[in-house]
């Protein structure tokens, strides 16, 4: 075993009187001589096991006096196995620190009075009379056969006294968490709020998520939650994160069995006016701009990007913060007939909504055609003998149909405007490595808003998953929407509306891995999220939190929940599954593209 350094033995008197010199301890050294190795050695004092049960787990390491400033509660460590050291086939097994505790000297000691007053007096504490003992989390065993390193679940234990050393290579530390060479990048590995450091070049270790089909697969397609309170830095990790899927080399197969690969295209529906800026170069100085180029970062504005701008009544919209091409389209009436709960936002119960689908707007139909406008169908419905007849013959009470006429209304400035239909242009702006902002800032009224955003991403999600050859251009083109404030659209609640739209969104995202369409959902309140889609997010990000039910609605390990309401600006913890194990991260401290209002 290696040195350990010095130890000491109490010695004074009865009395407990003392000498501020410090003669009350014989000074003894350990054996061998030499340089010590890593931070300690294994533990076998409360004995020394790896259970298939993690409760049952008890693994230990005592921590050297000399590193002891530099432990940290989640900092990875290594023990080698014996007869393993320096061989092909060599194992070692990965962990982590969960706990870290001070425990009583060697010997049992009642003389708490003397030192409780020796430590008063002096100008520090004798850390050399108690043990710093670190608590281990298995996490995995790593082997190299001499085909590279592997990993495998902790199936072996370590032997008493093995030396443990801080994890410093980023293969090593790469493997052991299971993540990926290569892929989308998120942020630098850290612990406790600072980068993991390595002695490679660069020190830091960079976490992708898989984006590779041949394995599995893109992780884009199992859907993305980006969670964050007001001021934690989520719409710039955002745009960080969907800047990556609009560089050339970012394409997918979207036949079965073709090696024809195509650039995703990326819908956002911005309530607050901010991605459209993702045209426009960062505040990215030279030297920043080579690191990124060095780590495979993609940086700078994305050309082809366009402002998709909603025309709802009198608003305008007139952003002079990005230079983004603003294009100016309308939500015709006639998509109701395929969605008709666009215009059930107020909260049609069962038996409204089926007089609405089943009669009314079959009749209206029947009248005006698909073409017919909002303002046709209201003068529709104010006939007084359409009513009458309607009761009269029992198909619609004249309760019912007051209350459809009620509160269909107000829809007024959202249908037909002034330009051109999203339904005859949808194929123009959802295109192989187009970047498509919908701007809804300058709409006046959340349901104006609703009502937009649900339109348009209903229009697409129904097209990139129908299999009518007009819509071959949506069809085959691998997707990606992102919808900020998500929560204020695929909410839970009891409206017809409501289970309407999370069950589309919910089939969508169930479909999404065969069909090439990802979710990518940003909120500060995920509570409020629908469980059904929220069970189909497979990698959460989530930064800064301070509400406890929107941190328990995230529903990550307790290891990385219990950071979250500490966590700075740009920090972030990664739960997903089937990437990585759970970990933390340091995010750029720069936006790759244009931020701000300045």
């Amino acid at each position: 075993m290696s040195d350990l350094g010095d130890f000491t033995e109490f010695g004074g008197d009865e009395s407990g009187s003392e000498d501020d010199s410090g003669s009350d301890f014989e000074t003894v050294e350990a054996t061998p001589a030499g340089r010590d190795r890593g931070l300690g050695v294994l533990s076998a004092s409360e004995g020394l096991r790896v259970d298939e049960d993690p409760g049952e787990t008890r693994l230990r390491a005592y921590v050297t006096a000399r590193n002891r400033e530099d432990v940290r509660i989640g900092a990875y460590l290594l023990a080698p196995y014996p007869n393993s050291v320096g061989r092909t086939g060599s194992e070692r097994l990965f962990c982590r620190i969960t706990g870290l505790e001070y425990t009583q000297e060697y010997r049992a000691d009642d003389a708490t009075e003397i030192h409780a007053r020796r430590a008063m007096r002096s100008q520090g504490i004798d850390e050399q009379d108690f043990k710093l003992m670190a608590t281990l989390e298995p996490v995995a065993i790593l082997s190299d056969d001499g085909d590279g390193l592997k990993r495998r679940m902790a199936d072996r234990v370590p032997k008493p006294e093995t030396v443990v050393r801080r994890a410093d290579d980023t293969a090593e530390i790469k493997t052991g968490l299971n993540i990926p060479e290569t892929g989308v990048f998120l942020g630098h590995l850290a612990v406790g709020g600072e980068k993991v450091r390595t002695a490679a070049e660069p020190p830091t270790i960079d976490y992708r998520l898989d984006d590779d089909d041949t394995d599995g697969d893109p992780l884009v397609f199992r859907h993305t939650l980006v969670a964050g309170g007001t001021g934690a830095g989520k719409t710039h990790a955002a745009k960080n994160v969907l800047r990556q899927y609009l560089t050339p080399d970012r394409a997918y197969p979207v036949e079965t069995g073709s090696d024809r690969t195509v650039n995703p295209a990326v819908v956002v529906f911005d309530p607050q006016d901010e991605y459209a800026q993702m045209h426009d170069d960062g505040a990215v100085d030279r030297e920043t701009a080579r690191r990124l180029d060095r780590e495979g970062v993609a940086h700078g504005g994305h050309d082809d990007t366009i402002a998709l701008v909603p025309r709802v009544g009198d608003a305008t919209y007139a952003a002079s913060h990005h230079h983004a091409e603003q294009v100016p389209f309308s939500v015709p009436f006639g998509m109701v007939h395929d969605n008709p709960w666009l215009v059930a936002g107020s909260g049609l119960n069962d038996n409204q909504y089926n007089a609405l689908v089943n009669v009314l707007l079959e009749r209206f139909r029947r009248a005006h055609g698909r073409g017919g406008t909002y303002e046709q169908f209201t003068s529709f419905l104010d006939e007084p003998a359409l009513k009458q007849e309607l009761d009269e013959t029992g198909r619609v009470h004249e309760a019912t149909f007051d209350a459809i006429r009620r509160r269909v209304r107000g829809f007024g400035p959202v249908f037909d405007g002034d330009a051109p239909s999203i339904t005859e242009r949808v194929h123009e702006f959802v295109r192989p490595g187009r970047l498509t902002v919908v701007p809804t800032y300058h709409i006046t009224g959340s349901r104006h808003t609703e009502t937009v955003v649900l339109a348009l991403a209903s229009l697409i999600v129904d097209q990139k998953l129908s299999n009518d050859p007009r819509h071959e251009r949506v069809k085959n083109t691998p997707l990606v929407v992102g919808m900020d404030e998500a929560h204020n659209f695929l909410t839970d609640a009891d409206s017809v509306q409501a289970r309407k739209v999370i069950g589309k969104f919910t089939e969508a995202a169930k479909q999404g891995r065969k069909e090439r369409l990802g979710l990518f959902l940003i909120t500060q309140d995920p509570q409020d999220i629908a469980d059904s889609v929220f069970k189909q997010i497979n990698t959460t990000v989530v930064l800064n939190l301070g509400d406890e039910d929107a941190i328990s609605a995230v529903n990550i390990p307790a290891s990385l929940e219990s950071k979250v309401p500490y966590m700075e600006k740009g920090q972030m913890v990664v739960y997903s599954p089937d990437n990585s194990e759970p970990v933390e991260l340091e995010g750029l401290p720069v936006c790759v593209t244009r931020h701000g209002r300045d």
